[in-house]
């Protein structure tokens, strides 16, 4: 399951990334393909999904309402989801630095406009996907690299948010 889910991750970060950069936090309900062609047969056919031609655990994301302004953590904490949705996943973009920089940050700085301000910052396009048994997959693309990052503990804290909406 975890090759599907990392796939399935790998698609959802390619289509955040055909509206660019620069784009807030989105947030995907992961629903098992099959049993959203029982459920939503309409949506399924729409969406052009045969049977045949999927493998029986395949994932579906759906692209959710845009989250609340404000602190991730406290949007995070208002999500929660229903028995049929199988996994979520969120893309948003980060400002990474160094180990030894971040070592180096001011105790009473605001941690995201002193990171965004310095000068060996990198931009990232961070991408997190849980499933409800555990699963987990992530993958990270840096603001002017082609190369696409993947790994399913790339952000740990970030999943253990994103299970924690699962409960």
């Amino acid at each position: 399951m975890s090759g599907l889910l990392q796939e399935t991750l790998v698609e959802i970060e390619r289509h955040v990334a055909g509206s660019g950069w620069d784009q807030p936090p989105q947030l995907f309900a992961l629903a098992r393909t099959a049993d959203l062609m029982v459920r939503e047969p309409d949506l399924a056919a729409q969406l052009g999904l045969d049977p045949d031609r999927l493998p029986a655990e395949a994932l579906t994301p759906v692209e959710q309402d845009p989250l609340p302004d404000g602190p991730l953590d406290e949007s995070l904490a208002q999500v929660g989801w229903p028995e049929e949705v199988a996994g979520c996943a969120l893309v948003q973009e980060v400002v990474m630095l160094p180990p030894e920089v971040e070592e180096s940050m001011p105790r009473h700085a605001d941690v995201l406009d002193w990171a965004s301000g310095h000068p060996e910052r990198r931009e990232a396009r961070l991408a997190v996907a849980v499933l409800r048994d555990g699963t987990r997959a992530c993958t990270v693309r840096l603001r002017g690299v082609d190369e696409l990052l993947v790994g399913p503990d790339l952000a740990p804290a970030l999943a253990d948010a994103l299970a924690a909406t699962l409960d």
